[in-house]
């Protein structure tokens, strides 16, 4: 498994088209009205990976398991949804499983598709939006509050240092500051706006390679803080449709752009979440794993199995410009190009491993 990402914006903003073309599927019903979406719809795309396409055919595997993204639609908010408005706040709950928010914005002029509020306004609709997940997260915020406090007055260290911190987030968050903005560390907290975000401008066909009016007021206001992408999600269900990657890679280049949808999202989430990938090659299997930057040899392993982590010895190291240099494992080791590394060794994108452990 790679990642997840929650898809969330107000009602009619392309969120449900934007997640049928991304997961390539009909899965969640993309009508014109609002809360369409009663329950999180949740897909998983193949993350797109030359490299494992190429290792597999080297070491001409029979399997190829490329890592994954999950993406969940989460029904359309709506001002007062923290407090049970619209389809309420359980569907703010859904948000909590994600690992970063895709906040999707209407950054099209349609008469046929009516705006939840009557016009459009990008920006509006983004503090709309903010604002109930930050309500969200104040009303979890005060329950933890009175749960530290319990534990400080018994004299706590942690609950002490987490009180404080948490009454610092309760006061930006009051502010309108989200907790992503923060130097203090909300990951203990579990808050909605402490995920990452990333925009995703919907553009009308005719704007999805340089944007317009709407998508740039997004832009120069907070892509200083998280990225913006400019997508067309009625582009994105007719890349979805074809299967050919050459004609794919043609449609694409008529419109002016130079990848999908997908990859942008992918590859963004990627940069965000600060990801990458290592793989495990043999004639059974050719498997790309996602792992954080930064992890060492051991916790690289461990994402294969616990076990491979908790008895740990070492690790074969193969990059993947040697492998398909020297055309596979053997061929590698025979011109001393593999590496052996201990505990302390930290992944870098693309390693081959061959974890040695104790059972």
């Amino acid at each position: 498994m790679g990642f997840n990402c929650g898809i969330v914006g107000l009602p009619n903003v392309g969120k449900s088209t934007l997640f049928n073309a991304l997961t390539q599927s009909a899965a969640a019903d993309a009508q014109n009205y609002p809360f369409c979406t009663i329950e999180p719809n949740t897909g998983r795309v193949v993350v797109p990976d030359a490299t494992l396409l190429k290792l597999a055919e080297c070491a001409k595997s029979a399997k190829i398991i490329p890592t994954q993204l999950e993406i969940v639609d989460i029904a359309g908010l709506v001002k007062g949804a923290s407090s049970g408005e619209g389809l309420g706040n359980k569907f703010l709950g859904n948000i909590l499983s994600t690992d970063a928010i895709i906040h999707v914005v209407r950054c099209f002029e349609n008469d046929d598709i009516v705006h939840v509020n009557g016009h459009i306004d990008p920006l509006a609709d983004i503090d709309t939006i903010e604002t109930e997940l930050m309500l969200a997260d104040l009303e979890s915020l005060e329950k933890q509050i009175k749960n530290l406090e319990k534990k400080a007055h018994g004299l706590d260290k942690n609950a002490i240092k987490l009180l404080e911190d948490a009454n610092k987030i309760k006061e930006s968050l009051s502010a309108g500051t989200p907790a992503r903005d923060l130097e203090v560390d909300a990951k203990p907290f579990n808050l909605l706006t402490a995920k990452p975000v990333i925009y995703v401008c919907n553009v009308e066909e005719a704007a999805a390679a340089n944007g317009n009016k709407y998508s740039q007021q997004v832009i120069e206001k907070y892509s200083s803080k998280s990225p913006v992408l400019i997508i067309s999600s009625k582009i994105e269900m007719e890349i979805a449709q074809i299967v050919d990657t050459e004609e794919r890679k043609m449609f694409l280049q008529e419109l002016g752009l130079t990848e999908s949808g997908l990859d942008k999202v992918i590859k963004t989430g990627y940069e965000t979440l600060g990801l990458q990938t290592f793989y495990t090659v043999g004639p059974k299997e050719a498997h790309a794993w996602t792992i954080t930057k930064g992890m060492t040899a051991p916790q690289a392993a461990g994402k294969i199995h616990t076990d491979f982590e908790k008895g740990f010895i070492r690790a074969e190291i193969i990059s993947p410009e040697d492998y398909l240099t020297y055309g596979g494992e053997v061929a590698v080791k025979e011109a001393g190009k593999m590496r052996l590394v201990g505990k302390e060794y930290v992944m870098q994108e693309g390693d081959i491993c061959h974890f040695l452990f104790n059972n």
